[in-house]
């Protein structure tokens, strides 16, 4: 038995106040609550949620969101494929365009039973891909990105390329599962109307892409649309067959500055220890920097700037008016938030702290495992949780 599982294991049935720091914490019962908020949302619809696991990346996170044990989910890197292949989830959704050296991975994965299904937004990709499906015979499934926000990837849906990519699939030897959006700019939205008009220029987009493809006497069966904001915003999605989100199962301090849901919804934290203090500076030192927090400064863009994160007790309710400052990678800086009326707390060498992330993904992303709580101070579970490509 590894030294790492057996440390987790005496972990569990620990109080907070006691584990070394720092360290990932997870509220079981917030994830519950907002998962089941986005399936309320969108049940009226009869769309199918395909959840996107790069924020999670474990599989006991997963088995709470799935519709099943076999998926469907949403995975950023093939290391995530392979990980929840491992644990016997096969509908996967590889939402990245592909890279030519990962189509043997992607091959071999789909020889082993995974349904695996891709995305690209080019020709010469879709040439490539289809070449290489005639070759191994197997009609890679392909889903062609649109970009409907000008935000990131993708074809316009109007763009004659979006025929030329989807003719090369269907005559090459691959097969055209359909489209799929991402409308990642609703992240610098600020207001339930924007997020509305959003998910509708989302909707609209990508159905415009579906019908166009179909008109070319082309296959389109899937139409693919997510972001946490448009997902929860969502008032019509006519055409729409599934949505794709992540960070709804946590949240985190950009989500809650742009009113997609309120700080205390935010089910992630990261537990620290207070280490040192410059008192003529107000600083309170912790043993959490850039390596535990990321170096994310999301909210530094939103009305409210939230620093490397807002310091709360050890039950989760946020410290009024502190906030991690600044970072040193091992090193983090609290603080009263600037121009505030309150000052810093007296917390003592010793004291502990939890801190709400800027981005729950990039803070995810520096941990191997969420030390689970569920209404209490103390560990009822260790989830193990993967990182890296």
């Amino acid at each position: 038995m590894s030294r790492a599982v057996t440390y987790s294991r005496q972990e569990i049935g620990q109080a907070l106040d006691v584990l070394e720091t720092p360290c990932l914490v997870l509220e079981k019962s917030r994830l519950i609550t907002n998962v089941a908020r986005l399936r309320r949302h969108l049940r009226p619809f009869g769309v199918r949620l395909r959840p996107h696991l790069k924020t999670a990346k474990s599989i006991d996170v997963a088995r709470l969101v799935m519709d099943g044990a076999q998926g469907p989910i949403t995975v950023s890197t093939l290391k995530e494929a392979e990980y929840f292949f491992g644990h016997g989830v096969s509908d996967l959704l590889y939402a990245v365009g592909i890279a030519p050296n990962k189509l043997d991975h992607v091959f071999d994965l789909r020889r082993r039973g995974a349904s695996l299904v891709i995305v690209l937004d080019n020709l010469e990709t879709a040439q490539l891909v289809a070449a290489k499906s005639a070759e191994r015979r197997d009609p890679l499934p392909v889903l062609i990105e649109v970009d409907t926000d000008e935000h990131r990837s993708g074809i316009k849906p109007p763009d004659d390329m979006l025929i030329a990519v989807g003719r090369a699939l269907h005559t090459g030897g691959a097969a055209v599962r359909g489209v799929m959006t991402h409308a990642g700019s609703s992240y610098g939205l600020h207001n339930p109307a924007s997020f509305e008009a959003m998910a509708e220029q989302e909707r609209s987009g990508i159905v415009a892409a579906a019908t166009a493809l179909r008109t070319a006497g082309l296959p389109c069966p899937e139409v693919s649309v997510g972001s946490t904001p448009t997902a929860h915003f969502a008032r019509d999605l006519t055409g729409i067959t599934e949505v794709r989100a992540g960070v709804f199962m946590f949240f985190d301090l950009v989500m809650a500055g742009i009113g997609v849901c309120g700080i205390g919804d935010i089910a992630l934290s990261v537990l620290a220890t207070v280490i040192g203090h410059q008192h003529d500076k107000g600083w309170i030192i912790v043993d959490a920097g850039w390596m535990a927090m990321s170096r994310d400064r999301g909210t530094a863009r939103l009305p409210v700037d939230q620093g490397y994160g807002v310091v709360c007790n050890l039950a989760g309710d946020p410290i009024p008016d502190l906030i991690m400052i600044d970072a040193n990678q091992e090193h983090g800086i609290l603080a009263a938030r600037p121009g505030s009326q309150c000052a810093a707390p007296q917390l003592p060498v010793g004291a502990m702290v939890r801190i709400f992330p800027n981005h729950a993904c990039a803070t995810g992303a520096q941990h191997d495992r969420y030390h689970v709580v569920d209404h209490g101070r103390t560990v009822s579970a260790i989830w193990s949780r993967i990182y890296g490509w």
